[in-house]
């Protein structure tokens, strides 16, 4: 594949994994590694990480947030999704 497009409609949209089909330990590792690469700013407040992945699940749990899978760089990430958007919108 090539890393360089032309037209950006080529380019390959990243797809939405559903929560639900990844194995416990994948999902974990999805988590683990948004909520350290991300290093959100949480204000005054300190959460330890089993309550920032307490948090991240009830996102995806609330289809407040989801999976992306970029089959570009074979990358995962994890994306709020907007109020009042319906999934495929965003």
């Amino acid at each position: 594949m090539s890393d360089s497009w032309e037209d950006p409609q080529e380019r390959p949209e990243p797809v939405a994994v559903p929560y639900t089909e990844l194995s416990a330990a994948a999902l974990q590792g999805v988590i683990d590694n948004f909520i350290l690469r991300e290093g959100t700013d949480y204000g005054d407040r300190t959460f330890s990480h089993e309550q920032k992945v307490a948090q991240v699940l009830r996102q995806l749990e609330r289809s407040e947030a989801r999976i992306l899978f970029d089959p570009l760089d074979s990358s995962v990430t994890i994306v709020a999704v907007q109020p009042g958007r319906k999934r495929g919108q965003e």
